[in-house]
């Protein structure tokens, strides 16, 4: 399947991300165990760059990864200001050999 790279923007309410963040580690870590998410992590925050994250995921296409992403604690609580999807084509690496 496809690899897709999503960042997220947060918004800026570090009380609410800092009250779910357990939680949405704990859905990101279920993508991880069934093999939809590949990777991800905060992005570096300063002041041109607000807060935000990378994920990789494996999917069928962007309307599945939009559905899965969805249902994400954050989107629920909604903290995430902006979602990109974009399709990836990883030429080196672990990942490479899906192309």
């Amino acid at each position: 399947m496809p690899i897709f790279a999503v960042t997220y923007t947060y918004a800026d309410k570090p009380a609410v991300l800092d009250a779910f963040r357990p939680e949405h580690r704990a859905f990101l870590s279920g993508l991880l165990e069934e093999g939809t998410l590949l990777a991800s992590g905060p992005l570096a925050q300063d002041v041109a760059n607000p807060a935000g994250a990378l994920l990789l995921l494996d999917a069928t296409d962007e309307a599945a990864v939009a559905t899965t992403l969805d249902a994400d604690p954050f989107a629920r609580e909604d903290v995430i200001t902006r979602r990109t999807v974009r399709p990836w084509v990883p030429v080196f690496g672990p990942w490479s050999d899906r192309v």
